[in-house]
């Protein structure tokens, strides 16, 4: 397995209305094609008006292959469907467990 850990970043006042919109439109379509939402999580310290999930992926090919199916998917490119412009920057890290790691 690896784990990707996302995160975005609201612009200042824009979290909140933007994290309604995302749940009601994007998320479903993420979770059609990426499957694996391991977590969602707004920070309570440091960095304020993010939102920072977990997804899992059996491998790098699982990964390229899902996100493929999202970027080919209508619904996902439609531009009047773009949540972005509430956006200030966005992360992607991929995180591969340790031995030890509870999560494999």
């Amino acid at each position: 397995m690896i784990y990707e850990l996302r995160t975005y970043e609201a612009k200042p006042g824009r979290l909140g209305p933007w994290l309604r919109t995302y749940e009601e439109t994007r998320l479903p379509i993420l979770k059609n094609h990426l499957g694996n939402l391991v977590g969602a999580f707004t920070p309570d310290t440091g960095t304020l008006n993010q939102l920072v999930q977990i997804w899992a992926y059996e491998d790098y090919a699982d990964r390229e292959r899902r996100r493929a199916a999202l970027w080919s998917d209508p619904d996902w490119t439609n531009p009047a469907n773009n949540t972005s412009d509430a956006l200030q920057q966005q992360h992607s890290t991929i995180l591969l467990p340790t031995r030890f790691s509870p999560l494999k």
